[in-house]
């Protein structure tokens, strides 16, 4: 019996078969590739950065190896090398360079710095205990803030750095690609997977006042190549009544396959060490991070009695 291989990634929502970006690019580079596949939900240990990964056999390629899934699929899975015949042209390297960086960077601070953030806690912690979600968020959106250097003296200063980075970014791939039907040679590359899922995001997830969205949408041919490919890639897309249920406690959630039959449960096979080890530290996760909420509120309490009563001893010595 053949090998089922299984794409698992983060929980649909927002009408996308997932709405982690690296994730649906993921899932739009195998659709380009023509391999078949099934889609996996994994709940759990929603902050890794081994999510997307990829079941093929009895081995698993994780997003954080090498650069990244798609880099897994071509070397390590051995997927179709969409790139082969790009990757030492000076346009394909510079357009992976604004993609990864420009656009990366303006996604990732409108999902987690932007706005209220309510689109990012939909896509990664929504099904987590409140309490649990928003630390897990905003550990993130600090994590964010560090990595581009923002403070509260420097935050407008940044904002419109990364803003305008952004536009100059989609004026370079509006022009690049003008009436063609994919970004290199009228054929997909992971450009194109990476690119459609930035655009399907920017315009499914984001509100309607996102800086980024209205940014998107004065690029009227960005806007039609992504439309022109949603309905294709998304075609195999359950509506939200047929998504399966997840269920808490597993590490994956009920597959389904491109032909929309019914799940069947995946056959047994033995896990590679680094998998147990994975699944092992994804039970202790949820019960650690109650703990750090537990411990953080404590701390928090304790912090502000303390404020209190040094305000009261202020208060008596003045007197």
């Amino acid at each position: 019996m053949a090998e089922i291989n299984t794409l698992v990634v983060r929980k649909p929502c927002f009408g996308l078969p997932t709405g982690c970006p690296e994730c649906l690019s993921a899932y739009i580079y195998l659709k380009f590739a023509k391999v078949p596949f099934h889609l996996d939900f994994h709940l759990n240990n929603p902050h890794t950065d081994q999510i997307p990964y990829f079941e093929f056999g009895d081995c698993v390629a994780y997003n954080n190896e090498r650069e990244g899934i798609i880099e897994c699929l071509k070397k390590d899975v051995g997927v179709v090398d969409l790139d082969s015949v790009f990757s030492t042209v000076p346009e394909w390297i510079s357009t992976k360079a604004i993609l990864t960086t420009w656009l990366a960077d303006a996604l990732a601070y409108e999902l987690w710095l932007g706005g209220e953030g309510s689109s990012a806690y939909s896509i990664y912690y929504s099904d987590l205990p409140w309490p649990l979600g928003k630390i897990l968020y905003w550990k993130k959106a600090h994590w964010v803030k560090l990595k581009h250097g923002i403070a509260n003296d420097n935050a407008e200063v940044k904002k419109e750095e990364i803003y305008e980075r952004a536009n100059s970014g989609y004026d370079a791939l509006s022009t690049y690609l003008g009436e063609q039907n994919y970004l290199h040679e009228n054929r997909p590359s992971s450009l194109d997977a990476i690119f459609l899922a930035h655009g399907l995001v920017v315009l499914q997830t984001l509100p309607e006042s996102s800086v980024l969205r209205i940014k998107f949408l004065e690029h009227a041919n960005l806007v039609r190549y992504v439309q022109q490919f949603q309905n294709e890639i998304l075609e195999a897309t359950p509506s939200p009544s047929s998504v399966p249920q997840f269920h808490a406690g597993s590490s994956s959630y009920a597959s389904r396959s491109q032909s929309g039959s019914k799940p069947k449960s995946k056959p047994k096979r033995e896990k590679t060490q680094e998998e147990k080890t994975f699944k092992r530290k994804a039970k202790y996760f949820v019960v650690a991070q109650l703990v750090a909420v537990v411990v953080f509120l404590t701390l928090m309490t304790t912090y502000d009695d303390a404020e209190l009563e040094l305000d009261d001893a202020g208060l008596d010595y003045d007197e």
